[in-house]
C-alpha cells in the first residue's frame, strides 16, 4: 500500500506542475501578443529613421569627394578595441533562449582573443550576468531589468554612455547581439554592428527621388542628432525584440512541459492501476489461502 500511496503523491505532484506550466504558457502568449505589436511599431519607427539618415547621408556623399567624412561612419580596418553590448532575460524556463545569446557571445569573445583585441562586455539580462560572472569574465556594464521591462530612456542612457566612449576613441567598434523574433515559434540570434554606422545596409548608392534638401552643414550637427538617436533607437528596439523572443521561447517551453507531465499522468496512471491490481490479486489470494487452511 506503501508504493501506491507513492505512486498517488507523484500523480498528484506531476498534476500541479501541469496546472502551472500550462498558465505560464497562457501567460507568455498574452504578453507576445502585447509584446509584438509593440515591436511592430516599433519597427515602422526604426525604418523611417533609417531612411532619413540614408538621405542625408547620401546626399553628404554627393557633395563630398571624400564621402562622408564623420566620426560615426568612420570603419577601422583593424579594430584593436571592441565593446559587445549583449541582451540576455532576467528569468529562465523559456528553453535555449539565454544560451544562444550567450553561445555568440562567447563565439565572438574567442575570435577576438585569436586576432588579439581587446573586448569589453557590456551586459543586459541577469542570465547572462550570472554566466559569464560563474565563468569569471570581466563585465564591464551590467543591467537587471531592463529586459524585462524595455525602457527607452534607461536604454538610451546606457548605450549614449557606450557611445560617447566611441567617440573619444575608447573603442574601435560597438558590436550589439540579442536573440530576436521571427515568429511564433522562431527565435534568431541577432548582431548588429553598431558603430560605425554600418554603411552596408544603407542604400546610398540609388538614386535618390526625395525632396528633401539638406542646407551645407560644417559640424555635422544634423548627422549626429540622427544617427544618435539611431542608436538610442536601435538599443530601444532590440530589447523589445528580445523581450518577444523571451516570451515565444517560454511559451513554447511549457508547452512542451506540459504536454511532457501529461504524458508522465498517463504513464503514473497505468503504473498506480497494476500496483493496485496486484495489491488486490495479493489480499484475494491471502484471503482464498486462510479459507483453505480453515477446512
Amino acid at each position: 500500500m506503501a508504493n501506491l500511496k507513492e505512486i498517488k503523491r507523484k500523480i498528484g505532484s506531476v498534476k500541479n506542475t501541469q496546472k502551472t506550466t500550462n498558465a505560464m504558457k497562457l501567460v507568455s502568449s498574452a504578453k507576445l501578443k502585447r509584446t509584438e505589436e509593440l515591436a511592430k511599431r516599433s519597427r515602422v519607427y526604426a525604418s523611417k529613421l533609417t531612411e532619413l539618415i540614408e538621405e542625408i547621408a547620401q546626399k553628404m556623399q554627393q557633395s563630398s569627394a571624400d564621402g562622408i567624412d564623420n566620426v560615426y561612419f568612420k570603419e577601422v580596418k583593424n579594430p584593436k578595441k571592441v565593446d559587445i553590448v549583449f541582451v540576455t532575460a532576467d528569468k529562465g524556463l523559456c528553453g535555449g533562449f539565454n544560451s544562444q545569446t550567450i553561445k555568440r557571445v562567447s563565439q565572438l569573445l574567442a575570435q577576438y582573443k585569436a586576432e588579439d583585441v581587446k573586448v569589453r562586455l557590456r551586459a543586459i539580462g541577469r542570465k547572462g550576468i550570472d554566466y559569464f560572472k560563474f565563468n569569471n569574465i570581466e563585465l564591464s556594464n551590467e543591467i537587471i531589468g531592463l529586459s524585462a521591462a524595455p525602457d527607452f530612456k534607461k536604454s538610451a542612457e546606457f548605450i549614449s554612455e557606450v557611445a560617447e566612449g566611441y567617440v573619444k576613441g575608447e573603442t574601435d567598434k560597438i558590436v550589439l547581439v540579442h536573440n530576436g523574433y521571427v515568429n511564433m515559434i522562431t527565435q534568431e540570434v541577432k548582431e548588429d554592428h553598431l558603430l560605425p554606422v554600418d554603411t552596408s545596409k544603407l542604400e546610398l548608392n540609388t538614386v535618390s527621388t526625395s525632396e528633401l534638401e539638406v542646407e551645407p552643414d560644417d559640424d555635422d550637427t544634423l548627422l549626429d542628432a540622427l544617427v544618435k538617436r539611431y542608436i538610442e533607437y536601435t538599443m530601444y528596439y532590440s530589447l523589445i525584440d528580445s523581450l518577444a523572443a523571451e516570451h515565444s521561447a517560454r511559451m513554447q517551453a511549457m508547452d512542451a512541459a506540459t504536454k511532457n507531465a501529461k504524458e508522465m499522468v498517463k504513464e503514473l496512471n497505468v503504473k498506480y492501476n497494476k500496483a493496485r491490481q496486484e495489491a488486490i490479486t495479493t489480499e484475494l489470494i491471502e484471503i482464498i489461502s486462510g479459507m483453505e487452511s480453515m477446512k
